[in-house]
């Protein structure tokens, strides 16, 4: 992948050079105003001034791609911790292709490109910015990048794993049953189904930390916490962590209305919850695109598989590339696996999914009818087949 990217990138710089001896202009680097009569200066002061640097970068695993609605990537953290030393934030933006990118750069749309050209090399900027690529110069550090690489190998997440089930003999799957029971009713989710995706995403450790930074029982990214009200001092208490958890799902699960099967819009928010909704969507349309049916998760979990793969995530129909998809398929398919056990051996109390109110005729008035857990069981239709 990389060297196909060089040979391409090279290709257009040559074709760019080559035009630029023919017609006396710029580079493909050059002025982004070359033609007009007064030129506007944009360099490292002005950058500075207005507090924003802006990359151009293409999609992958090394350079950038979000994650929990983050952003990651070898590149990405260079690019962060360069733009941090110069008191500026940075603004990420994603080409599709390296003609895109080339272009967004000569055009004055972006200040460098974050990418190098060979490795080891620094970033390309516009000919009319050398007070930018000075800078870029001079911090560039190949002792930096392998440092910041070798961290990116290591990062892993820290938790003190529970047992999957706390006792067995007597139906109890972990000391927050009462929680899942109590915050399950907002989603109408069966309480089992919450309590099986927490113990894939923190082992019911509430002070479990993943590699991106995500925290507490249900692992909320610190951002998201903060969109539905969270305090980062509380991010790691269980109940206001599991009542958070609860609120974002049901924003997700409201985003797949279009989803007519119960068990595969469940996979489908759970997938967003992990890999983020966009993603999910992406994969959605490349499932649509290759004659199968985007509304089921099994047509649609090899698609989310193949968002890892270029030739995929670089397809024109994918609008936020790269996704680390074997651990968002794999995160739907243990969660729902382990559900399965959970409604076979956890009893918890009085665990419900309401049901749609219903009239009494006696009365003349509306009254909820509450399943308990054991009596809601999806239609053999819906049921989410297990993979191998």
């Amino acid at each position: 992948m990389k060297s196909t990217l060089r040979i391409l990138l090279l290709g257009l710089l040559l074709a760019a050079c080559q035009e630029k001896q023919s017609h006396q202009t710029s580079s493909i680097f050059g002025s982004a105003t070359e033609n007009a009569q007064t030129p506007d200066v944009y360099d490292l002061p002005q950058i500075q001034a207005a507090g924003t640097l802006i990359g151009v970068t293409l999609s992958g695993p090394n350079t950038y791609y979000e994650y929990r609605g983050q952003g990651f990537g070898l590149q990405f953290r260079l690019a962060e911790e360069f733009s941090r030393s110069i008191g500026a934030a940075l603004q990420m933006e994603i080409a599709p292709d390296t003609a895109a990118l080339i272009e967004r750069l000569r055009s004055g749309q972006a200040d460098f490109v974050c990418l190098s050209l060979h490795e080891g090399e620094p970033w390309p900027t516009r000919d009319d910015t050398p007070l930018l690529a000075d800078a870029i110069r001079q911090w560039w550090n190949p002792d930096r990048i392998r440092q910041l690489a070798a961290q990116q190998k290591t990062m892993r997440s820290v938790r003190r794993a529970r047992p999957v089930m706390q006792d067995r003999a007597r139906g109890i799957v972990s000391a927050y049953d009462d929680l899942f029971i109590r915050h399950s009713q907002q989603l109408r989710w069966d309480w089992r189904l919450l309590a099986a995706q927490c113990y894939q995403e923190s082992a019911f450790d509430p002070d479990a930390r993943s590699w991106a930074g995500a925290e507490g029982l249900m692992q909320l990214m610190p951002a998201t916490a903060a969109s539905l009200g969270v305090p980062p001092d509380r991010i790691r208490d269980p109940e206001t962590n599991i009542s958070a958890a609860c609120r974002y799902l049901k924003k997700l699960h409201a985003l797949f209305s279009d989803i007519p099967a119960p068990t595969d819009r469940i996979a489908f928010t759970l997938a967003a919850y992990n890999g983020g909704y966009q993603h999910v969507r992406d994969a959605m349309a490349l499932t649509t695109k290759h004659g199968a049916d985007a509304t089921r998760w099994s047509d649609v979990s090899p698609y989310v598989l193949r968002l890892a793969e270029p030739q995929f995530y670089t397809d024109p129909v994918v609008q936020h590339g790269y996704l680390r998809g074997t651990e968002t398929e794999a995160y739907v398919r243990l969660i729902m696996q382990r559900w399965q056990d959970y409604r076979r051996l956890a009893r918890g109390g009085n665990s419900s999914t309401p049901a749609p109110a219903k009239k009494s005729m006696k009365q003349g008035e509306y009254r909820s009818h509450v399943k308990s857990a054991d009596e809601w069981v999806p239609t053999q239709t819906d049921t989410l087949a297990a993979e191998p």
